[in-house]
């Protein structure tokens, strides 16, 4: 059995038949439509976010199997301070920030995540989590999240 793999970001429930999808699924003989179908209906539950999806193509008989994978710890941070789907975080350092994040929120997005984190306690995941949103621009409780890491670490900011 030959087997191809297409692996893309998709916007959750919003996968469309235009490119990149259509275009690598057209020579592969396997109809675009019915795979974006069942991309949007698996991925509904992750709506306002992007979804890691591999499309597997068995070349001999046209037929197709997916496998979503669990969105991006970018993705569920934008969509709990609610800063729109594409948007970027901090660009250039010293730029304003583009949102906050509780410690609550966060641990309402650990427990979302917790089956593919690889970390050994709790304390390790969050400090994940705040280092994205150093990379984000977003501050965590009010402060720069390079100070929340430290915080952290002194216990001056609870788990």
């Amino acid at each position: 059995m030959a087997t191809s793999k297409i692996r893309l970001l998709v916007d959750a429930g919003k996968a469309t038949a235009g490119p990149p999808l259509g275009p690598a699924l057209a020579p592969m003989g396997v109809n675009p439509g019915q795979v974006v179908a069942q991309i949007n209906t698996q991925t509904k539950q992750y709506d306002g976010m992007t979804v890691p999806v591999t499309i597997v193509v068995n070349t001999s008989d046209k037929s197709f199997a997916l496998e979503i994978g669990m969105p991006p710890t970018s993705s569920f941070i934008k969509k709990a301070i609610g800063v729109e789907l594409g948007a970027k975080g901090e660009a250039e350092k010293g730029q304003e920030t583009v949102g906050n994040i509780t410690m609550k929120q966060i641990h309402e997005l650990l427990e979302k995540k917790e089956t593919v984190l690889l970390f050994k306690n709790k304390k390790n995941a969050v400090k994940q989590f705040i280092g994205t949103c150093v990379s984000m621009g977003v501050t965590v409780e009010g402060l720069p999240a390079k100070k929340a890491l430290k915080s952290l670490e002194d216990g001056s900011l609870s788990l």
